[in-house]
């Protein structure tokens, strides 16, 4: 079963259990999913789909960070909700300690010696963690390890 069609079948189990929160945040999720598809004129696969979906975590993290700098915290716990409604999506989130060794492997790999190479050891390391760790994270670990 592909993430698309576990959301929707989600949807349905929090309509019956009269979640709204989570039953918004899914609806959000698959409205996002359908405008990339509209706006594409294809389906998404799985991979494509998790994009999406960290997309919308990411947003909402700025928006938490944003609600408490203006001292709404009721917003920001909003938001937080439904960041844990989505990860629950999303694939198993990686540790640091396995970042960080895939993050050598990759600076191995692409042969990187300084902070010229950075977007090769991003663009390389991209695909391999999408949606299972922060991009903006292990931008400052690969900075830390190219110096």
């Amino acid at each position: 079963m592909n993430l698309t069609d576990q959301l929707k079948d989600q949807m349905k189990e929090a309509m019956r259990a009269k979640e709204k929160v989570r039953l918004g945040t899914i609806r959000m999720a698959l409205a996002a999913i359908k405008q990339i598809e509209v706006d594409t004129r294809e389906s998404l696969n799985d991979e494509q789909a998790i994009a999406v979906l960290t997309k919308m975590v990411k947003q909402r993290r700025d928006s938490i960070a944003q609600y408490e700098a203006a001292g709404r915290p009721e917003l920001a716990a909003a938001e937080a909700e439904e960041i844990q409604v989505i990860e629950a999506f999303l694939p198993q989130q990686l540790t640091e300690e396995e970042v960080a060794t895939i993050i050598d492997a990759t600076i191995a790999e692409v042969g990187a010696a300084s902070m010229a190479d950075m977007g090769k050891v991003m663009g390389a390391l991209k695909s391999k963690v999408q949606g299972r760790a922060d991009l903006g994270a292990i931008g400052a670990m690969i900075r830390a390890k190219l110096k």
